[in-house]
């Protein structure tokens, strides 16, 4: 039988790469976002239409899936903008996306997860630094901490992992100012942005191949710009 993945945001960017991935590996994958407008159908794709900000539908969302074998919480988003333009409504949704949505996914699909499955949490450098965009960071400072925590509320019966990324060529990339793009890619050693695919394949193995003694961990991925 087909193990079954969920991908949030797994219609474009990091999430495209890893429902393709994980297609390519034979899984049941279901992709939850807004638009499916630029994605193709796939057989072995089941595209859920849904607003993750709206948290407190999630517990009925996945009640109408089938048990999930893995977790993917991909999807997030960045404004950055300066900390004193934030609006309260701003502030708002990216909690409810960037934190709170994933910390529900996780809660609901842990209670029919199989013994063994696997959770992955795609946060961010910005969790691990100080941040231009202080409420990105802030929330991608706590989905790490979330992981450590749950890793230990599943006492090995669930591996639940995190990977940081810097900056990435996608969409979200063109929110970053120049300014800020030119000091970063100074900062890192072959002077170039990290490929979609190169964190995505990192989530696909944390999911299906990495040592279950890797647990409550966060790979970071940032080609030297924050070394430690």
């Amino acid at each position: 039988m087909k193990k079954t993945v969920l991908i949030t945001g797994g219609n474009k960017g990091i999430g495209l790469e890893a429902t393709k991935a994980f297609v390519a590996l034979g899984y049941k994958v279901i992709v939850v976002a807004r638009d499916f407008s630029d994605v193709k159908e796939h057989e072995s794709v089941q595209q859920v239409v849904f607003d993750l900000t709206q948290v407190d539908t999630i517990p009925a969302l996945i009640d109408s899936l089938p048990p999930i074998d893995i977790l993917i919480n991909n999807a997030g988003v960045m404004y950055s903008i300066p900390y004193q333009s934030y609006s309260p409504e701003k502030i708002v949704s990216m909690m409810q996306l960037n934190l709170y949505a994933p910390i529900k996914l996780i809660e609901e699909v842990a209670k029919k997860m199989p013994h063994g499955g696997r959770i992955v949490n795609n946060t961010s450098i910005a969790g691990q630094i100080g941040h231009p965009d202080i409420w990105y960071g802030m929330t991608k400072a706590a989905l790490i901490n979330a992981t450590k925590s749950f890793s230990k509320i599943f006492d090995g019966k669930i591996i639940i992992n995190a990977v940081a990324p810097s900056p990435v060529e996608t969409d979200m990339l063109d929110v970053i100012p120049k300014e800020r793009q030119e000091a970063f890619l100074k900062s890192v050693i072959t002077k170039r942005f990290a490929y979609p695919q190169e964190i995505a394949k990192t989530m696909v193995w944390l999911a299906t191949e990495s040592p279950e003694y890797i647990n409550g961990s966060v790979i970071d991925i940032n080609n030297g710009s924050f070394p430690r």
